[in-house]
């Protein structure tokens, strides 16, 4: 009976670790520029950015006739399938034309490291089409992180339809509001 229970126990208090809320950026009304103190505690890794445009990119080839194209070629055809898959994982869960319409927009992972402990911010400073020059911020704060984490970034639904896609980025990692490290893309200046 008490094996029952702590498996039980156990497999409630996994699920609902499970569902716990990832963290909500917060967008910043007004971005101040930091100081610069690169540090080498501080890493970004890799960088995943997807842009989920309304249209479906028209594929060149499907997957069975680049395989059979060019058989000796084990990685034909595989760029374009993850490339479907990033599209399905997020859409997932978006039924109506509604949920899909909140989808579409950039998408923005970043891999990054701390050897040590620290309070680390992870801000996104980012420009749209239609806004040119502006810069607009968001902000993940986390608190005694130590080794390797995952930041997302989503701009999407209204956000990206009223101001179009990002056209240029950067990310910081910010410890006692300085830059401890920076990822930027090629356009940011």
């Amino acid at each position: 009976m008490k094996v029952a229970t702590l498996i039980l126990l156990a497999a409630m208090s996994s699920a609902l670790a499970a569902s716990e809320p990832k963290a909500t950026p917060k967008v910043l009304a007004k971005v101040n520029p930091l100081p610069m103190a690169l540090s080498d505690d501080f890493e970004f890794r890799k960088t995943k950015l997807f842009f989920l445009s309304e249209n479906p990119p028209k594929s060149k080839k499907s997957l069975t006739s680049a395989l059979s194209s060019n058989p000796n070629n084990p990685n034909a055809g595989i760029a374009e399938a993850s490339m479907g898959f990033e599209r399905t994982y997020r859409m997932y869960g978006a039924l109506t034309a509604a949920d899909q319409h909140q989808r579409f927009g950039n998408y923005f992972d970043f891999f990054w490291r701390a050897k040590r402990q620290a309070n680390v911010t992870v801000r996104l400073e980012y420009r749209q089409e239609k806004l040119r020059s502006f810069v607009q911020a968001r902000e993940i704060s986390y608190e005694n992180m130590k080794g390797n984490q995952k930041t997302e970034f989503a701009i999407i639904g209204d956000d990206y339809f009223n101001d179009g896609r990002v056209i240029s980025w950067r990310c910081l990692l910010i410890e006692n509001g300085r830059i401890v490290a920076e990822n930027r893309s090629y356009l940011w200046e």
